[in-house]
């Protein structure tokens, strides 16, 4: 599975959930995923430096 397709079912799920601790939950995973995806977009671009400062 990609990280597009676990963001997409997150979102379905989302949309899905009633209880508020669970909207919570996949709201956090949710975050989690997007902002792995724009780490991920930035070192392919190579506006980000995938490697360690020191």
């Amino acid at each position: 599975m990609t990280i597009e397709q676990h963001i997409e079912e997150l979102r379905a799920e989302l949309k899905n959930a009633y209880d508020a601790a669970e909207r919570r939950e996949i709201q956090t995973e949710l975050d989690l995923a997007q902002a792995a995806l724009a780490i991920i977009r930035a070192e392919q671009d190579g506006s980000v430096d995938a490697e360690p400062p020191y």
